[in-house]
């Protein structure tokens, strides 16, 4: 199936599916697979690495001639510098999240850029169009990785944006099939934002130990961290180490990381934490990247059609 919207129109890509930014994940192994693919891979900086975060942009060149994108993760970015470095790699998609988006909006767009911000709710939405993005990822609470603590669920969250913006909508959390990429649409989304679904995907750098609790897991197997602080919330796997954070929480939110590379690529669960959505509850088996955006399109047309058939 084609399909043309103001996402891929903007983008230039085949397929109006983008990967999220996750941390130390989203590098060129993954993000070239989802660009060849025919989305729109994404460099992260949210790991902070912004040395090791330059290399990748250099050796996306060497596995894509398709257009991907980097994202700009304020909170967690100590250099301003690597903003003008993906300007001068030529780089024209850029996401920013984690931050306020007049920071960097004007000086991205004043270079030719196309800028899309993250948000979690209306008011950050309508302070992104204010700052003059090109577009909003629009993401709900049942997504995994850092939330806001007053999260929305996306059924509620991505009409409720729709309906106040007119730039294109990208809509996260709870995305990982044709399914529910066609209920984003109805939503009046343009485009979707996996992380869950492409984290679990055989080009995933991950530990299989991490693709395979997300392929067992149940719709209730993630828990919600952090919701009266100190910093952000998060929404991670259920193990016995997220669980009593659940329940006793954490002076130190961002502490839990230490140890990062040992549950990431060393497969321990229990060493730290595991960003992970709800989706992780529909997924039940790892696939290359390619079939799982080619699914997603076909499912996404086959259930246009039976609604079409269904809605007289």
């Amino acid at each position: 199936m084609t399909i043309r919207t103001r996402i891929t129109d903007l983008l230039g890509i085949e397929k109006p599916i983008i990967q999220a930014a996750m941390g130390w994940i989203a590098r060129s192994q993954l993000s070239s697979a989802v660009s060849n693919a025919g989305g729109m891979g994404i460099i992260e900086t949210s790991s902070g690495e912004l040395d090791a975060v330059k290399e990748e942009i250099v050796k996306m060149r060497t596995l894509t001639d398709k257009p991907f994108g980097v994202n700009v993760a304020q909170a967690f970015v100590r250099d301003p510098g690597i903003v003008q470095f993906v300007i001068d790699q030529g780089v024209k998609f850029v996401t920013t999240s984690a931050g306020d988006p007049m920071k960097y909006t004007a000086m991205l767009k004043a270079a030719g850029l196309t800028v899309f911000h993250v948000v979690p709710n209306l008011a950050g939405a309508l302070r992104a169009v204010e700052a003059g993005v090109d577009g909003l990822i629009v993401e709900g609470g049942e997504g995994g990785g850092f939330k806001n603590p007053k999260d929305v669920a996306s059924m509620v969250l991505i009409p409720l944006v729709c309906e106040r913006v007119n730039v294109p909508v990208v809509a996260a959390g709870g995305i990982m099939d044709g399914r529910s990429m066609a209920a984003a649409f109805a939503l009046g989304a343009e485009g979707v934002l996996m992380g869950t679904r492409i984290l679990s995907s055989a080009e995933s750098p991950v530990h299989a130990n991490w693709k395979d609790a997300i392929v067992k897991a149940e719709a209730t197997d993630t828990v919600f961290l952090n919701r009266k602080g100190p910093g952000p919330a998060l929404r991670a796997l259920r193990t016995e180490r997220t669980m009593r954070l659940e329940a006793e929480g954490s002076p130190n939110i961002f502490g839990e990381f230490a140890r990062t590379q040992d549950v990431y690529f060393g497969g321990d669960l229990e060493a730290g934490i595991a960003l992970t959505g709800q989706v992780a509850g529909r997924i039940t088996e790892v696939k290359p990247v390619r079939q799982i955006f080619e699914e997603t399109m076909a499912e996404f047309e086959e259930t246009l059609a039976r609604m079409n058939r269904v809605v007289r």
